[in-house]
This record gives C-alpha cells, structure tokens and sequence, in this order.
C-alpha cells in the first residue's frame, strides 16, 4: 500500500492562488499565496489601499497595483512622496500670478483670491496706483512723468480725480519744439495743458464732450468721428483708460500746444 497523495490531482481542491501541502496520508492543507487571504479553499487578492490607506498620507491616493501591493500619489494640490504629502501654496510662488501690488492669500485646493493692497485699484491681477505712479510704469508714458519731475510739477499726485492726456514716451523724445519750451521756460505750461482736474473722464465720457478746461487754464477741442476721437483737430487717443485711483491716462500721437 502507498499513502495517497491528496495534493496530486487538481490542486488538491486548493484554491489556484493557494499552495497544496500534504499533511497525513490523504490529508492536505490549503494555504493562500502571499498577497491572498481566505481559507486556502477559496483566495482573494488583498487590497492595502482598504486599510489605513495602504500607507499612504491621507493627502494621498493609494492605487493598487497587485497583490497587497499599492502605489501612494500625492492628490493635486500637495506635493511629496505619497507617503507624505505637503500642501503646496499657490501664494507661495510669483505671488499666486496676482499683482505686486496686491496680497494673495490660499483659500482651498487650487484655489486664490488676489486683493490689490490699499491705495491701489483694480482685480488683483491688476493693481494701479494713482495716475502720478502710474506714468512711470508704462514705457508710452514714462517721458512725461520725467517732464514733470524736472519740473517739480506734483498737481497730478493729489486726490483728484484727474484726466491726462499724455504725448507718447517717442513723441516727447524727438519733438524738437520741447527743447525750445524749457529752454524758453514755458515747458510747464505745456505739460498743463494736457492735464484736466475735477474729472476722470473716461473714452466713453469724451465721446459726449467738445471742449473741456486744462489746468493750464486754456480750452482743449474734442471731437469724435469714425470711431476716433481728436484732440485740437491733431492728437488723436490712441490707448486710453488706464484708470488709476486718482484719475485716468489716455496716451495721444501729438503734443498738445496752448
């Protein structure tokens, strides 16, 4: 006589993801494989990511790749190992993509607001100071404001509101009039002229206008034909609304002469 091996035909009855070990004669018992768990009769994958998130930072997705095997990836937002995820701060970097002249602060995943600091104006991503600031900051206007630092001009920096109309940076360089104005010293004249107090007027608010009073105390001739809008029948306004928190620019092709 010879034992019977219970192992021999089929597995056993052992499950396929089971070992079949022989005990006695004609006994045998069913022992899942390593990453499988049951009654060896029956065996089923193990999931880690079931338990305590397989490991992995509760920031994390745990994937599972096999037998109680699994990968941690950090959820968008946070940044790390998977085993540990950091909160990764949109404010952190470039200012969150708001202004420099404006504070970001995280609110959620993904997510913040952009606030312009106090004495500036506008989404957050856009932040103006007043008109006087502003002309500096811009290459088409930033000639005039020297004109008027020269000068010692400071109407523009007071509350206002105020309107300018501003002779591009290329045209105040190579008029050779100017020259002449300050050697003759009327060139504060002139840069008054293009400066309108006690109102902002917008592109839409010229439109409606013909004449309006500079601070330099002469008439400034507004028309509007063909989508256009003309001072003095030469200067046209070729960018406007730039609005800060005392007024607004507009940016003309001509100087302005009174």
């Amino acid at each position: 006589c010879s034992a019977i091996n219970a192992c021999e035909s089929s597995n056993g009855g052992c499950s396929s993801k089971a070992e079949c070990r022989r005990t006695t004669p004609g006994n045998r018992a069913c022992v899942c494989h390593a990453g499988y768990t049951g009654d060896g009769i029956v065996c089923i994958e193990i999931n880690p990511c079931l338990v305590n998130n397989g490991g992995c930072d509760r920031n994390a997705e745990c994937t599972q790749t096999g037998p109680n095997q699994a990968v941690c990836n950090c959820l968008k937002g946070y940044s790390g190992d998977g085993k540990n995820c950091t909160y990764i701060s949109l404010c952190s970097q470039n200012n969150g993509g708001c202004s420099e002249f404006a504070v970001c602060n995280d609110t959620e995943l993904t997510e913040r607001t952009c606030t312009c600091k106090p004495n500036y104006i506008g989404d957050g991503f856009v932040c103006r100071g007043n008109i006087f600031q502003e002309l500096l900051r811009n290459s088409n206007t930033s000639r005039f404001y020297f004109q008027l630092e020269a000068l010692s001009i400071r109407d523009i920096s007071g509350p206002g509101p105020f309107t300018l109309f501003v002779p591009r940076t290329d045209i105040l360089n190579s008029d050779p009039r100017v020259k002449d104005w300050i050697a003759k010293g009327v060139m504060a004249q002139v840069l008054r002229y293009h400066m309108v107090g006690c109102a902002n007027l917008l592109y839409k608010d010229l439109t409606a206008i013909t004449n309006i009073t500079s601070l330099q105390g002469d008439f400034i001739h507004i028309s509007y034909s063909q989508n256009t809008l003309v001072l003095n029948n030469k200067a046209e306004i070729i960018l406007s609304d730039a609005v800060g928190t005392n007024g607004v620019i507009h940016v003309i092709n001509q100087i302005l002469v009174p």
